[in-house]
C-alpha cells in the first residue's frame, strides 16, 4: 500500500552539513571597495568584436577549418586584408 503515499520528506538541510569556510572559499569571493564590486577576470574591451552569422558554402568552410586551429583568426586577418580596399 505504500504505492499510494506521497513523498513527504522534508527539504531542510541540517545546517552541520555547510561546507567549510577554507582560504580557497575566500578567494573566490566578491570583493568590495566601499560600496562597490570589484571587477574579477579580463578587462572589458574598448573595440569588442560583435558576433554575427554568415552563410557560407560547405567546401569554403570545410577549406578554412582544415587549416586546423585559429582558423576563424586567420579568417578575420584575411577579410582585414581585404576591407581596405572596399
Amino acid at each position: 500500500m505504500t504505492a499510494n503515499k506521497r513523498n513527504t520528506r522534508s527539504t531542510w538541510v541540517d545546517p552541520d552539513d555547510a561546507p567549510e569556510l577554507t582560504d580557497e572559499l575566500f578567494k573566490k569571493a566578491d570583493l568590495y571597495e566601499g560600496d562597490k564590486l570589484v571587477r574579477r577576470g579580463r578587462p572589458k574591451s574598448n573595440d569588442p568584436k560583435v558576433a554575427i552569422s554568415l552563410r557560407l558554402p560547405p567546401d569554403v568552410l570545410a577549406r578554412w577549418k582544415s587549416t586546423g586551429a585559429g582558423w576563424q583568426t586567420r579568417m578575420v586577418a584575411m577579410l582585414q586584408c581585404y576591407a581596405p580596399k572596399l
